[in-house]
């Protein structure tokens, strides 16, 4: 079955906006600084991730980093199940801002302090409003 005409204006603007994103990821690959962090196999029973803010009593992690981007693996085995990309800026704010997260020990001797993200609530329609919260408070300014 051929698309409508108006189908095909549909189209158009979808074929537009993945364009778009396209040179997004592009721009995000290209000149930028990433933090990588990778979360074995315990995240699969658990439902979390830490990201890590101290070390040694010293800002480390999501407070040290000077990044654009923060790429965070979660892995099964030796493998990437699939890798979760925020802007860093925005990480920030979302686990400045929620007071859902909890603080865990971890690392070498203990010495790290991470917040303890659980993946549903980190995607769910409370945090996602938030985050619009944010951005319209910061469209405000």
């Amino acid at each position: 079955m051929k698309p409508t005409k108006e189908n095909r204006k549909k189209f158009d603007l979808d074929l537009t906006y993945g364009e778009i994103r396209e040179e997004k990821i592009a721009a995000m690959l290209t000149d930028k600084k990433v933090e990588v962090k990778s979360e074995r196999d315990i995240w699969q029973n658990t439902g979390n991730i830490c990201i890590e803010y101290e070390s040694w009593g010293k800002p480390s992690g999501i407070r040290a980093t000077e990044s654009d981007y923060w790429f965070h693996n979660l892995c099964i085995g030796d493998d990437e199940y699939c890798t979760l990309v925020f802007k860093t800026d925005t990480l920030k704010k979302i686990v400045d801002k929620l007071d859902t997260f909890k603080t865990v020990s971890g690392g070498d001797s203990n010495a790290s302090r991470m917040y303890l993200v659980n993946l549903q609530k980190l995607f769910s329609t409370d945090v996602i409003k938030a985050f619009k919260d944010i951005k319209d408070d910061e469209e405000e300014k």
